[in-house]
């Protein structure tokens, strides 16, 4: 992806080390990019920290409250959407699953169920919930999972933070049956919430995330390795919680009215633009 990048915003690491990290605009696929990018160890080192709530239950916090919540809307909306489509052994990967509640969820609903999680005390927390058998394997990277294809693979908030962007498509392309689906959902640096906080912007969460998706970087990603985009969908309450974040980075309090109608205004703006603080793309191949 070579390209000419220019800085589009300097974002500071408000979880773990308070350093500033640049956005470069890369303009061939209309996305930004993380600089630097911190590899391997540094990378990891990133995550070590109990604010970083999708890899720890956290309920301690009124943010961390706000949280469960959604995800528990969050996941019935999940699961309601991979029951749509047909799949003849519903077999399901979530690749960066966390601490296991999505699969938990599917799990619960007859599929077969496979998730990678990297972080160690993630993965033991998923692993407790999901009481390993036949119908569940869980693994520390991609590589691990040998002769499996799969029905549906999901990547929820998990594309941004990949360090080998095209070598990963590669891969979960090949571990995708003929007809199946993969789910990518991804924040928008497109949306109204972006655009407002800017560089406050809680979904930014630089450097862990190292890639910053429009709706045409997508389709363009995917579009180089035979995928299609056959649908986007919208998930209208990250615009709350992304905002809520967003408060409290700029203001060093939550203002939890503020965050709600900035939230609010994002969504009723995208009712017309589409650009949703994060959104859904159902791809298949082509």
């Amino acid at each position: 992806m070579k390209a000419k990048k220019k800085i589009y915003l300097t974002c500071e690491d408000y979880t773990v080390s308070n350093k500033k990290f640049n956005l470069l605009y890369n303009s061939t696929y209309e996305m930004l990019e993380t600089f630097p990018k911190p590899l391997g160890k540094e990378l990891a080192s990133y995550y070590e920290s109990e604010n970083y709530i999708s890899h720890t239950d956290s309920k301690n916090s009124f943010i961390d409250k706000v949280y469960q919540i959604v995800k528990k809307i969050a996941l019935r909306n999940k699961l309601k959407l991979i029951n749509s489509f047909k799949t003849n052994q519903k077999t399901i990967l979530d690749i960066g699953c966390g601490t296991g509640d999505f699969l938990l969820t599917c799990k619960k609903n007859e599929w077969k169920v496979y998730g990678v999680e990297p972080n160690s005390k993630a993965k033991e927390l998923a692993e407790k919930k999901l009481c390993l058998n036949n119908s569940v394997g869980l693994y520390a990277k991609l590589e691990d999972i040998k002769f499996e294809k799969f029905d549906v693979i999901t990547l929820w908030h998990v594309l941004e933070h990949v360090p080998n962007l095209e070598a990963y498509l590669i891969k979960i392309k090949a571990m995708l049956k003929p007809n199946g689906v993969l789910m990518v959902a991804v924040p928008n640096f497109k949306s109204y919430d972006a655009f407002y906080y800017k560089h406050f912007w809680a979904a930014f969460d630089v450097p862990r995330h190292l890639w910053h998706f429009s709706k045409t970087a997508i389709q363009k990603l995917f579009l180089k390795q035979e995928m299609s985009v056959v649908n986007i969908l919208p998930m209208k309450f990250d615009s709350f919680y992304v905002s809520l974040l967003s408060e409290k980075y700029k203001t060093g309090k939550s203002n939890f009215i503020k965050a709600f109608y900035v939230g609010l205004l994002s969504n009723l703006k995208a009712l017309k633009t589409k650009e949703y603080s994060s959104l859904i793309y159902i791809i298949k191949k082509t």
